[in-house]
């Protein structure tokens, strides 16, 4: 999660010290002696050092409660959302204020980038690479380190070091350092009680939003995948480019996607938000079993979008870009304060581009993210977000195999309709409130509203028949769906002394409510034939209207809690319980089903333990259980609500380590996941809740700043994935076991590796390679897509101090390579491809 609001990076006075600090134990509060002795302990046991200085905010005024309760209703209007939403937002800001009896509230919780003007030399110095963070703890409470480190791009040299520095591109307003694995910086992905990747007994990575765009990563799968360990896309138009795998376990409903902290969920089989990359701030991954903390439907993992927030920074950036295809690319960012207690945060991207097929590849998305922060009180924050998606993706499913491959002679062929439609638009607005009433005690709620619109027109389906050279065209299909999703989260966290330990405890609730209409033309008829070369696209084949197909309702309610108890300096225990009601109905309105409802329940939990036998090292296990649905949780049908949800646990080990005061990060981890209750077909037309997969793996990732001018970081993932028990239905009459087999888009090998080098005075060049193993497209694990490697790489000058010059290459070797298939189709990656990019800071 991003930093606290009540701690939002406000700017140092000129002439004042701009030395970054170090992120601290992560709770808005007032800053009084309990507060710094609380924090002096908290840090004296952490692996982590903080700056005894920040700049204190501009003013501490006080807003009488009535005040409060008036612009919040009038912010909410102005939002639209609807009274439920009001009141479950508003239920939190009705308390009275706590009194002005403490100093200014520090400038932020986590390291700002800060760009400093290097001292003048004689003569000019070799570059530095980007470097990321320190990690080196304190060897003992009187021995404390300065600040970690903060990942700097290359610096013009200044002509005065007392000079306030030009604005960088990329250096302002992050919350995360650019470079590095980021073990010390605060989130809340892998742990509701704000620890740090190097605190928290899971896989959780935070990639920098300055980083990913610093490779040319401009969307959320390509951040995840390249930069993520053991994450591979199996992203379509149909599920809206947002599935993923992780630890052997595939898809939308197995690995979670959420936006800022909120989850989103799965409308028949589908996410569409977010995809554009300009702005994020920062991505959090947890790999592993995450129901404990977001509920059913992330026994692989999750990914938490965390958007750019409001800052009294001053930010102001602007990118325009050209490219192969007629890639055309505008973004802009801009930031600051307005007045001493409101800041804000406006981000715009769009895209366009003809795309790399011959026929129908043309794509084109929108993005806007706009937040406003009110620090009312050093102790009180409220925050308004409001995001806008609008996305047309290349309306491409896939290219016909010939012979069990795709010859070159059809690469860019795409067989699809020429009156194609894939729209979709995507909006969530967010009200947030974080209250301190007393130094221990912190309170958060979070009110949201999403909404989604997509519609499909497409002939998905093609398989080449070799007798008549044709293609053949199938699975004509055209698809709405309108989904609107509205919920509220409250958690407070309290930090207590209990029997003479240090122990900080969060509870709370979330729930949520999500009506989803499906319209279509089922059962998609339709077929025809084109010719492999020379074809005229045609138009859409409709056998059948398009009318309402079904609607449904589900409510779902959940406590949630999570501890630390620091048993020692060395030693602390974590656990998690959470309970989930779910309630879903839905109404056929085509009359061929009947309606019904359904009610889940479920409880999850997860303990585990870190032990930092020295400063620089944490040794951690868990064990943890999760839940998945049988299919997408708001668009079950009659046959799958019958079933329960299916179950599955883990047992995770591993060890994080900081080296060489910070100039080296390495994380290793090994674990074992099962999953119970797969459908499976036990006798011809008896299915049953019996099947059960596994896999177990092995995980490593490492960044090192090998000189000072280079920079090394990589990432390797090997494991096992298996059915141990799963019947498959070949046909009518006949099953067949798929024991032992790979479950489906799973490879068994990723690797990533990027190097940084700043070859010359304002030049820096970064290469990449990703390995993506081998994978089946189906449970028999007859047909097979190879391996392959992709090539990218960048290169940026800094034209002048605030404005940079960037060129991109991606797929440099040009490799075939298919990202999703199925018996007759691959769908492909994009061909070798480079685009240029002028980007200057305000």
């Amino acid at each position: 999660m991003s930093q606290s609001p009540l701690k939002a990076h406000r700017p140092a006075a000129p002439g004042a010290s701009t030395r970054p600090s170090a992120p601290s134990h992560p709770r808005p509060r007032t800053t009084t002696a309990a507060h710094a002795a609380w924090d002096a302990d908290i840090h004296s046991e952490a692996p982590f050092p903080r700056a005894d200085e920040a700049p204190a905010l501009a003013s501490e005024t006080r807003i009488g409660a009535m005040q409060h309760y008036n612009i919040a209703i009038r912010t909410m209007r102005a939002f639209s959302l609807t009274p439920l939403l009001a009141g479950t937002a508003l239920g939190t800001l009705m308390v009275p204020l706590a009194p002005e009896t403490a100093r200014a509230q520090q400038a932020s919780d986590l390291p700002p980038i800060v760009v400093q003007a290097p001292r003048a030399a004689p003569a000019p110095r070799r570059p530095t690479a980007s470097t990321g963070p320190s990690t080196r703890a304190p060897r003992a409470a009187a021995r404390r380190q300065a600040a970690p480190r903060i990942a700097q791009p290359i610096q013009p040299v200044a002509s005065a070091a007392s000079q306030p520095a030009a604005p960088v591109p990329g250096a302002r307003g992050n919350t995360a350092a650019a470079q590095g694995l980021n073990l010390a910086t605060p989130g809340t992905s892998g742990s509701r009680l704000g620890l740090t990747p190097f605190q928290t007994p899971a896989s959780i990575e935070i990639i920098s939003g300055q980083k990913i765009r610093d490779r040319g990563q401009n969307t959320v799968a390509e951040a995840v995948t390249q930069n993520g360990t053991g994450i591979t896309t199996i992203g379509s138009p149909g599920n809206g480019m947002t599935a993923l795998t992780s630890r052997g376990f595939s898809g939308v409903n197995s690995v979670m996607n959420l936006y800022d902290g909120t989850r989103l969920y799965v409308g028949s089989g589908t996410i569409t938000f977010p995809s554009d990359t300009w702005n994020i701030d920062r991505i959090e991954v947890l790999r592993g079993p995450a129901s404990v903390l977001y509920g059913e439907g992330a026994i692989g993992g999750i990914v938490n979008v965390v958007p750019k927030k409001a800052t009294f920074e001053r930010v102001n950036e602007i990118r325009i870009g050209y490219g192969s295809d007629n890639t055309k690319r505008l973004a802009l960012d801009s930031g600051g304060a307005i007045t001493d207690q409101i800041a804000y945060r406006l981000n715009i991207s769009g895209n366009h581009a003809e795309g790399w097929l011959k026929q129908n590849g043309e794509f084109s998305n929108l993005a806007v993210s706009g937040a406003l922060l009110w620090q009312a009180a050093p102790n009180l924050a409220f925050t308004v977000t409001h995001d806008y998606g609008y996305q047309k993706p290349m309306s491409y499913f896939g290219t016909p195999l010939i012979n069990g491959r795709v010859p070159s002679s059809i690469r860019f062929n795409n067989y699809n309709v020429s009156d194609h439609s894939n729209v979709f638009r995507d909006q969530i607005t967010q009200f947030k409130t974080e209250w301190s009433p007393t130094d221990n005690l912190t309170i958060r709620n979070t009110a949201y509203y999403l909404t989604s619109n997509r519609h499909w027109r497409n002939a998905e389906s093609y398989r080449y028949n070799a007798a008549t050279g044709q293609v053949g065209r199938s699975s004509f299909i055209e698809i709405f769906h309108a989904q609107e999703q509205i919920g509220n989260r409250l958690d407070a966290t309290w930090r207590a002394d209990i029997l003479g330990f240090k122990n900080t405890l969060v509870a709370g609730f979330d729930v949520n409510h999500i009506a989803f209409k499906n319209f279509g033309n089922s059962p998609y008829g339709g077929t025809d034939t084109v010719p492999l070369f020379g074809f005229n696209p045609g138009v859409f084949n409709r056998t059948d209207l398009s009318t309402a197909g079904f609607r449904s309702k589900t409510d779902q309610a959940a406590f949630f809690a999570e501890n630390r108890l620091q048993l020692t300096d060395q030693f602390a225990v974590i656990g998690g319980l959470r309970y989930d009601s779910i309630r879903m109905k839905r109404e056929d309105v085509r009359g061929i089903a009947a309606p019904f409802a359904k009610d889940f329940d479920a409880t999850t939990y997860r303990i585990g333990a870190v032990y930092n036998p020295l400063p620089d090292t944490a040794i951690y296990a868990q064990y943890a259980t999760a839940v998945d649905p049988v299919g997408p949780l708001v668009s079950l049908n009659l046959t799958q609500s019958q079933y329960q949800l299916s179950t599955g646990r883990q047992v995770e080990a591993g060890i994080k380590q900081s080296l060489w005061g910070g100039r080296g990060e390495i994380t290793l981890a090994g674990y074992h996941i099962e999953k119970d209750n797969l459908l499976t077909q036990t006798a011809p037309g008896v299915t049953q809740q019996v099947g059960t997969q596994s896999a177990r793996g092995f995980e490593a990732a490492a960044s090192f700043v090998v000189m000072e001018w280079l920079r090394v970081e990589g990432s390797l993932a090997l494991l096992h994935a298996r059915y141990d028990r799963f019947d498959e239905r070949v046909n009518a009459t006949t099953n067949v076991s798929r024991r032992g087999n790979r479950p489906t888009d799973v490879p068994n090998e990723i690797a990533n590796l990027w190097v940084s080098w700043a070859f010359a005075p304002r030049w820096e060049a970064r290469a990449g390679l990703q390995y993506v193993g081998a994978t089946f497209s189906d449970p028999g694990n007859q047909y097979k897509r190879p391996s392959y490697t992709l090539v990218n790489a960048s290169l940026d000058y800094r034209v002048t101090d605030n404005s940079r010059l960037s060129l991109r290459g991606y797929n440099l070797t040009d490799e075939v390579y298919a990202t999703r298939g199925s018996s007759s189709t691959w769908l492909l990656g994009r061909p070798r491809s480079v685009e240029m990019s002028y980007t200057v800071a305000f």
